[in-house]
């Protein structure tokens, strides 16, 4: 997505304020690197939601996997680079 971000991951050992603090470092860095100019780069907080039920997992996973198709981007989810999730 050219905007924004969605994740579906399990935490283990890092929380996930520490991901996200090192996610948006690092990428804000590589864009600035790479030229962009936009400041700043990431919105200050972030979205989350916990998940507890394995039906929640694979609805949000197929959500998730359908936004490019929803936002025009592409017709199959498949054409997306980064369509991939291991619940689905």
């Amino acid at each position: 997505m050219p905007d924004h971000v969605h994740w579906l991951l399990e935490l283990k050992d890092a929380t996930l304020s520490m991901l996200m603090q090192r996610f948006k470092c690092q990428t804000s860095n590589a864009l600035r690197k790479a030229g962009v100019k936009a400041s700043p780069i990431w919105q200050a907080g972030y979205y989350d939601r916990a998940l507890r039920r394995e039906e929640d997992v694979v609805r949000l996973a197929r959500y998730i996997v359908a936004n490019p198709i929803r936002a025009g981007l592409v017709t199959r989810a498949g054409d997306y680079p980064h369509w991939d999730a291991v619940w689905l």
